[in-house]
């Protein structure tokens, strides 16, 4: 059995850390900063961090980062992400505000502040006699193409399989650790384009406009019900996320409409089926 490892003096601030975190800008595909804020707080508390790049654009490149320390026959492994949706109009969420002892930033909950709280509890660990790891991908909130998927793969390349997994996504519901989940449902997101064909909307006899025939289609997956849900996990659902037509004018018939799916489905589904479906 190895020796103990001991966490010593070096236990960051978890609100500092999160603050750091949430200032490092890394919408999805995240790389770069947030990484190096990351390494800047493992690296002191005797973890050894390994960080690789992949993808291209659109979806990548993706930074990923696995941190380990100790080499005891068992474990355990805390997994998230850093990456994050962009920012909406009307405020700059990178400052990483404290109002009314509240903790306000893109990324606070989802999920920088459980990322900062790992590493606060790792560098309290004063005696570690397994192996304990951070699993951190850039790519989570978009694609996914290149986060998760290819840190498994880098994983299982050089043999490492954690014995069991916390993942910090948020599962509140009212106050802060009040549920704690055993897995997450899935995600497939689905694009519907529905051709027509331009014109005047003084003509419309000499156009073939789409969008009423899409708003038809969206309004029968409207009225689909999935699943009533399982012991584990809610309903299975599907929300319109996204509309558009890409009209250059008001008085245009457009060519085409799209519309943007999303479902999140539990354990009674799979993804493949629900796009055939």
């Amino acid at each position: 059995m190895p020796p103990p490892h001991h966490g010593g003096g070096n236990v960051p601030d978890v609100v500092e850390l999160t603050k750091a975190l949430i200032a490092a800008e890394s919408v999805t595909p995240a790389r770069g900063r947030v990484f190096d804020v990351l390494e800047a707080a493992l690296v002191p508390i005797g973890f050894a961090v390994d960080r690789f790049t992949v993808g291209d654009a659109p979806d990548g490149p993706v930074e990923n980062l696995l941190a380990v320390r100790g080499g005891g026959p068992r474990h355990f492994a805390f997994a998230g992400h850093v990456d994050v949706v962009p920012a909406g109009e009307g405020w700059s969420p990178w400052s990483a505000d404290i109002r009314d002892g509240l903790l306000y930033g893109r990324g606070a909950v989802d999920m920088k502040g459980a990322i900062a709280a790992f590493i606060a509890a790792a560098a309290r660990i004063t005696d570690q006699r397994g192996t304990l790891s951070l699993i951190i991908t850039g790519d989570e909130e978009g694609p996914a193409t290149h986060g998760t998927v290819a840190l498994i793969d880098w994983l299982n390349e050089r043999g490492i399989r954690p014995d069991l997994c916390l993942v910090g996504e948020p599962t509140s519901v009212n106050r802060l650790g009040d549920m704690i989940k055993i897995g997450r449902r899935g995600s497939v997101n689905i694009w519907i384009e529905n051709p027509g064909a331009q014109g005047h909307v003084a003509y419309p006899h000499l156009a073939d406009n789409p969008i009423p025939r899409l708003i038809a289609i969206l309004a029968e997956i409207e009225t689909v019900v999935l699943d009533k849900g399982t012991d584990w996990f809610q309903p299975s659902n599907i929300e319109v996320t996204d509309i558009a037509v890409g009209n250059p004018a008001h008085n245009v018939i457009p060519a085409k409409a799209s519309a943007r799916l999303s479902i999140r489905f539990n354990d009674e589904q799979r993804g493949t089926d629900l796009i055939e479906r």
